[in-house]
């Protein structure tokens, strides 16, 4: 099943001009994922999208989308949920020593098999809650999807970033009131081009100076 959405998969991989990063292995390693996603999702409820040709533009492309704006490095993902989007970077960015984490313990049960499974030697699974998270150094680059608001977003990882670290918030629409409430201005607001996707799609990238 998952094998009918290569086609798909790799259009879209060249429409975001990503074609020397998410090589055909990785597209294949991408779909194996979604399989393990679909798989799971039916006893773990683990996202509400549950057709396989939605996941694959409203989660895989959709994370895949940011993969420009990411540094090598390490990177947190806050609320990670299924994976969404640090499971997918850890995949197509071995350069890039991932981390998320989840409060909710089934999802965390399933991120580690997904690490098991593809060999993901660049990706460590927290289960917890990030205000408490206490890692050995910090992130210079801290994303999350669908976590919180900004401001909140901001407030609980202040303590995980390293000085000249960058927050990426994933939103839909420009989250205009968000950026109000958090009274600070974001170092970038960049349009995310998903292919296929009629929705708006945008990242708002803070610097901790």
């Amino acid at each position: 099943m998952m094998d009918d959405l290569l086609p798909q998969l790799a259009a879209g991989v060249e429409a975001l001009g990503l074609q020397s990063i998410v090589t055909p292995e990785k597209q294949l390693q991408c779909l194996a994922y979604l399989a393990l996603l679909q798989k799971w999702n039916k006893v773990y409820n683990l996202t509400a999208v549950r057709d396989p040709q939605e996941m694959l533009v409203l989660h895989l492309l959709d994370s895949l989308s940011v993969l420009p704006y990411i540094q090598s490095g390490n990177l947190l993902d806050v609320g990670s949920g299924g994976g969404l989007p640090g499971l997918v970077v850890a995949i197509t960015r071995p350069d890039v020593e991932v981390t998320t984490i989840d409060t909710v313990q089934k999802k965390a049960i399933f991120m580690r098999q997904v690490k098991a499974e593809l060999g993901l030697s660049n990706a460590q699974v927290v289960h917890g809650r990030v205000e408490a998270y206490q890692p050995p150094s910090p992130f210079t680059q801290i994303v999350s999807r669908a976590f919180s608001d900004i401001a909140l977003f901001k407030q609980l990882t202040t303590h995980l970033i390293a000085p000249h670290g960058r927050w990426l918030a994933m939103k839909g629409v420009v989250p205009t009131d968000e950026l109000q409430q958090a009274a600070v201005l974001p170092t970038e607001v960049i349009r995310l081009q998903v292919p296929n996707l009629q929705a708006e799609r945008h990242l708002i990238v803070f610097e901790n100076t």
